[in-house]
């Protein structure tokens, strides 16, 4: 069984560029790929929901892990998200990620099935055991209906390939239990807006998809409350992030918020597969001015 792997610094579930027909847009997705690994970032998420999994066929999944490990090509992390509504194809999707080259996977409940605590632990450790891979788990009940509760943390937590929680409750009560009782699994940042929060219980890494278009800019935030624990600074970066991050997280449209702060810094961005729909003009000039003015702000602090 592998070492317990550490996380620390920005790992970008980055984006799915798709070109005029619908179709992935191969050569944009190297340049996301790169311009990430070009910023610093620790690693990249493959598949995960800011990446669109769920409007992806399989095969185009899979495609997306042997594209995406080759572009890599060791010189970041490449993390797999292998979540699925299906067990075996939650299986499927690993033992692809893990042929590709992926170094760890990202793994949620699956939805809509409301597995109980006990089932959940099984399903996790079952994938744990085929690919032997290290996994950060994703609590996200918003999206799963399930939570990742201390009957499943206390299951898994024996296992050393469980290495990290990427929290997405929203709950700010699951920090302390989580940094305390499950020393660990590793917690990472998993709300864009409560990085300060996280980090003065302990988290050193940052699932961001605000890094897809500002990766030089989290990067440094992390370093600076991850590394330097420099909680004043931290302080006002995040503030001047919080405007951008309050748009983001309650406007309804996260992801094509997201593609669109990619534009706005010169990016590919793009559309969004159905269910979701394109954003409606006024949105796109509040946006405007959002990424506007946040990076004018971390800029002066950033680089006073």
């Amino acid at each position: 069984m592998k070492m317990k792997m550490k996380f620390e610094g920005i790992y970008t579930p980055i984006i799915t560029p798709f070109n005029n027909d619908g179709q992935i847009d191969w050569e944009l997705y190297a340049e996301v790929i790169d311009w990430q690994i070009e910023n610093g970032v620790a690693g990249i998420i493959v598949g995960g929901s800011t990446g669109e999994f769920y409007a992806l066929s399989k095969e185009e999944r899979i495609n997306q892990f042997k594209f995406a490990s080759d572009r890599i090509n060791d010189r970041v992390e490449f993390m797999a998200g292998v979540n699925d509504i299906r067990v075996d194809e939650c299986l499927d999707i690993s033992l692809a990620a893990l042929e590709a080259g992926a170094k760890s996977l990202l793994v949620a409940a699956p939805p809509y099935s409301l597995p109980s605590e006990e089932e959940l632990a099984n399903h996790v450790l079952e994938i744990a055991k085929t690919t032997n891979l290290p996994i950060m788990l994703y609590n996200y009940p918003g999206r799963t209906g399930v939570e990742m509760g201390e009957t499943f943390l206390s299951v898994v937590a024996k296992n050393p390939l469980i290495a990290a929680i990427k929290e997405s409750s929203g709950d700010y009560s699951r920090l302390p239990l989580l940094s305390s009782n499950y020393p660990s699994i590793e917690l990472a940042v998993g709300g864009e807006e409560q990085v300060l929060e996280f980090a003065a219980w302990g988290a050193k890494s940052w699932v961001c998809a605000t890094a897809n278009f500002f990766p030089s800019e989290c990067v440094q935030v992390m370093d600076i409350l991850g590394k330097q624990s420099d909680f004043d600074k931290g302080r006002r970066l995040m503030s001047a992030f919080m405007p951008l991050m309050k748009a983001l997280e309650q406007g309804g449209k996260f992801l094509q918020c997201v593609k669109f702060g990619c534009e706005q810094q010169g990016r590919p961005g793009g559309s969004v597969r159905p269910p979701l729909m394109p954003m409606d003009e006024p949105l796109k000039q509040e946006m405007t001015s959002i990424i506007k003015n946040t990076r004018n702000s971390l800029n002066s602090i950033l680089n006073p």
